[in-house]
């Protein structure tokens, strides 16, 4: 039996792909250094004003200004124990009173926007109704007017029902997401397929039940990021209850730490308190940094890939 061998053509154009395959990899290798070059960029942009107030906290008023160990080092003594004891004695620890008002606007805010969201986002996207184009043309220029320019209006309309001054004008805001409404409508057109409600409808399932069985588990990553945006958004919140809260009980930690720093800007007349300011403020991040960290196993797309067939 005689052997049959490629020819020298054939055999090259086999050896071909794989020295093409090794062309594109060497080619590709430039752009991906750059990029990770880029994005380590990136990350040290970001880290590094949370590194400074980690090791801001952890000093005292001169050492903020001339430590020995320079703004992005720790100096020799460590003073964040320190600061935390002057947190609970300025002011009789009216910080800690500030941080429970935080803790109460973003939980209400953030909580009450998301369930509104959600429900408007899932009408938007799932019922056909007169006037729904020219409705969510309104939500998205809602979006498009930055908070700042609505706070004069809101002022005056909470001053006219008499909540000025009150966990009201600060929470009732709050509860307005148009962007919420607008991701979570985006969202539940992807997420959510028709064909699953018209099953689920056609085993005789009402539209209460349809929603809370069927679509709800379905948005988790959704509602999971509005709520998110939302605490985020309502907790780091300040022109608002600068204008609308004049009861230094009721303020938030933002606005109450500005008034420390306004005090120790006040020149020599003034305290320095920017030790406590900077350990405030560290402290204020925490809870934030906590959520982000136990939620994000939620975020997670394509729950409703291989819900049919």
């Amino acid at each position: 039996m005689a052997l049959v061998t490629d020819t020298p053509q054939e055999q090259d154009g086999r050896r071909k792909p794989r020295g093409t395959a090794a062309r594109n990899r060497a080619r590709n290798g430039g752009p991906r250094i750059g990029s990770h070059i880029f994005l380590l960029i990136l990350v040290i942009y970001f880290i590094t004003p949370l590194w400074w107030l980690t090791v801001a906290s952890t000093k005292d008023t001169p050492g903020l200004f001339g430590g020995s160990g320079g703004p992005l080092w720790f100096d020799d003594e460590f003073h964040f124990f320190s600061n935390i004891q002057g947190l609970f004695e300025r002011q009789d620890g009216i910080y800690w009173r500030w941080l429970g008002n935080s803790f109460l606007y973003a939980i209400s805010g953030g909580l009450g926007a998301t369930v509104l969201a959600v429900l408007a986002g899932y009408g938007f996207a799932k019922y056909r109704f007169r006037g729904r184009t020219a409705f969510f043309g309104v939500l998205l220029g809602a979006v498009m007017v930055p908070l700042t320019a609505l706070v004069i209006p809101t002022f005056v309309l909470l001053s006219e029902v008499g909540l000025i001054n009150t966990i009201w004008a600060v929470i009732l805001p709050s509860l307005l997401s148009p962007f919420g409404v607008y991701l979570m409508r985006v969202f539940t057109q992807d997420a959510v397929p028709d064909e699953l409600l018209d099953a689920a409808r056609i085993d005789g399932a009402g539209e209460i039940r349809t929603f809370f069985q069927v679509a709800l588990p379905l948005l988790r990553p959704g509602i999971v990021t509005v709520l998110l945006l939302s605490v985020v958004g309502t907790w780091n919140n300040f022109f608002l209850p600068l204008a609308v809260l004049t009861d230094p009980l009721l303020l938030p930690v933002t606005v109450g730490l500005n008034g420390w720093t306004a005090l120790s800007n006040a020149g020599s007349g003034g305290e320095a308190l920017w030790n406590l300011i900077t350990a405030g403020a560290f402290i204020s991040i925490i809870p934030l940094i906590i959520a982000f960290l136990s939620l994000q196993k939620y975020w997670q797309g394509g729950l409703s890939l291989g819900s049919l067939k």
